[in-house]
């Protein structure tokens, strides 16, 4: 898929998660795409991607003026790979959509990339399901939420909530 990307001058969305590919092919897409620079969306869910490709990806954010949506939920990121992720973010000037949930992070890594992203207000869709985060980072949730001008899409299923997690996001809608 890597060789056909790095000659192909037109496409611009790619979806390639769940169909069994390594991290190692996952990541040959993005080394070609930092050349390329052309895609606007990215699809790698369930390629196997640990800290170490997530370091690499995030590098490729961090450099992408064009890529607007990225999809890395169920992969093995962890806490290090969401770290990398957040600081991606920073540099990132264009990302709109991010999914990162069900990669074992903990709840102080997902609100790690929250906390960047209060700051960079421009995700409209973040994903963080299943991401250990209970009532108080539910509770930060609802304040970046509060002050959020542009999210529209929020997805926090699978995690720890609980009731006054969710008061206090509902009250922040």
């Amino acid at each position: 898929i890597a060789e056909a990307l790095r000659g192909n001058g037109v496409l611009t969305s790619l979806d390639v998660g769940s169909n069994g590919l390594t991290e190692e092919a996952a990541l040959g897409i993005v080394r070609v795409e930092r050349q390329r620079n052309m895609l606007t969306s990215l699809g790698l869910h369930n390629c196997g991607i640990g800290p170490t490709g997530a370091a690499e990806i995030a590098e490729y954010v961090s450099g992408s003026r064009v890529l607007t949506t990225l999809s890395l939920w169920r992969n093995k990121i962890g806490v290090e790979g969401a770290k990398a992720i957040a600081e991606a973010l920073r540099g990132n000037g264009v990302l709109t959509s991010l999914d990162v949930g069900s990669n074992g992070l903990t709840e102080e890594a997902a609100l790690g990339i929250v906390r960047v992203e209060r700051q960079r207000n421009m995700l409209t869709s973040l994903g963080l399901h299943n991401c250990g985060i209970g009532p108080t980072g539910a509770a930060e949730i609802a304040e970046y939420v509060s002050g959020s001008r542009v999210l529209t899409t929020l997805s926090l299923w699978r995690n720890k909530i609980g009731v006054e997690g969710a008061k206090a996001i509902a009250e922040a809608l």
